[in-house]
């Protein structure tokens, strides 16, 4: 295989979250979401001992001090093409312990600084399918994102779905949708599955609205870059030491409007992720004989891919 496209690897990546779907699946349900965490990074953290690439983690566990593995400026790999990887070993820690649909465990990859090294803060979002690229405004009102998306697609405001994280602060803008005639489906954990959906045929979602991680931003943006679809963003610090801590990272305009291409500046990315629950990746594992049945999803080159792989029990 040729060394010079990160999209080219898809499969290798797919092996990786494969390998930390594994790990988390006897968790599922047993009400720790640490332990399910904690599983899930072990798996993902052997996994990329074998992977054929050099590649930096720029959004993974936290800090150095803070993360015993998948550390941010932490390298793995066996040796190749250099990369950057943004993890999320489980999104939906608190939906695997509690056995709710929406875990997956999900990386992205792109060539060597591509991808924005976004603190652990928050972000406010909005996200659209490819009919909406270039038509949606951060700082624009959410009336008028939702009316240009709806011009975008030929549909009517009532015949759209929002996702939104069920959050306090969120409370206006569900309001507003819902004035508009949008269907707002709440989530109780997990925003990066339902941006990828936006921009898959049959998704069910049409738009994702609100404030959550950063980093679980730039993961799914790759996802939209890859689809054509539209993202845009804006950094969201709650305190003077995050807003210090930005700034000295981004400089005096940190917390300005972001487009697609400054969280994922080329085309070249991958996304990948493995279903622990029903997600959107596919269903969740399936027990058969003496195995189970995997659901992935990968996306590289414009491309989606669904797929199903068969474990052997003693890879459980």
């Amino acid at each position: 295989m040729s060394e010079g496209k990160v999209g080219e690897h898809w499969a290798d990546f797919l092996l990786v979250t494969e390998e930390a779907a594994l790990a988390a699946i006897p968790q599922i349900g047993r009400g720790d979401k640490n332990a399910a965490d904690q599983a899930a990074v072990d798996g993902m953290h052997h996994a990329f001992k074998h992977l054929p690439l050099s590649a930096r983690v720029v959004i993974g566990e936290g800090e150095m001090d803070e993360a015993p593995m998948l550390f941010i400026g932490e390298e793995l790999g066996r040796g190749g093409l250099r990369c950057d990887i943004a993890v999320d070993p489980l999104e939906g820690t608190g939906l695997t312990a509690a056995a709710q649909g929406g875990a997956m465990t999900v990386l992205s990859a792109g060539p060597a600084g591509s991808l924005l090294h976004a603190p652990d803060i928050y972000m406010e979002k909005i996200c659209a399918g490819p009919a909406a690229a270039g038509k949606l405004r951060i700082d624009a009102p959410l009336k008028e994102n939702v009316l240009a998306l709806a011009r975008a697609l030929g549909r009517k405001p009532s015949e759209l779905t929002a996702a939104v994280l069920d959050r306090s602060r969120h409370v206006s803008a569900i309001e507003d949708l819902r004035k508009l005639g949008v269907s707002v489906r709440l989530l109780s954990a997990g925003d990066v599955g339902p941006a990828v959906a936006t921009c898959l045929p049959g998704g069910g979602v049409d738009l994702v609205v609100g404030t959550g991680g950063a980093p679980e931003g730039v993961i799914a943006a790759c996802a939209v870059r890859a689809l054509g679809g539209a993202f845009c963003a804006r950094m969201r610090p709650e305190s003077d030491e995050e807003r210090g801590r930005l700034r000295e990272m981004f400089g005096e305009d940190a917390e300005r409007a972001l487009q697609l291409e400054d969280i994922v500046r080329s085309e070249d990315v991958v996304f990948a992720a493995t279903s622990v629950t029903d997600s959107a990746a596919g269903p969740g594992p399936r027990r058969q004989g003496g195995g189970v049945w995997l659901s992935s999803l990968a996306i590289a080159g414009g491309r989606v891919r669904f797929v199903r792989r068969f474990a052997a029990l003693e890879e459980v």
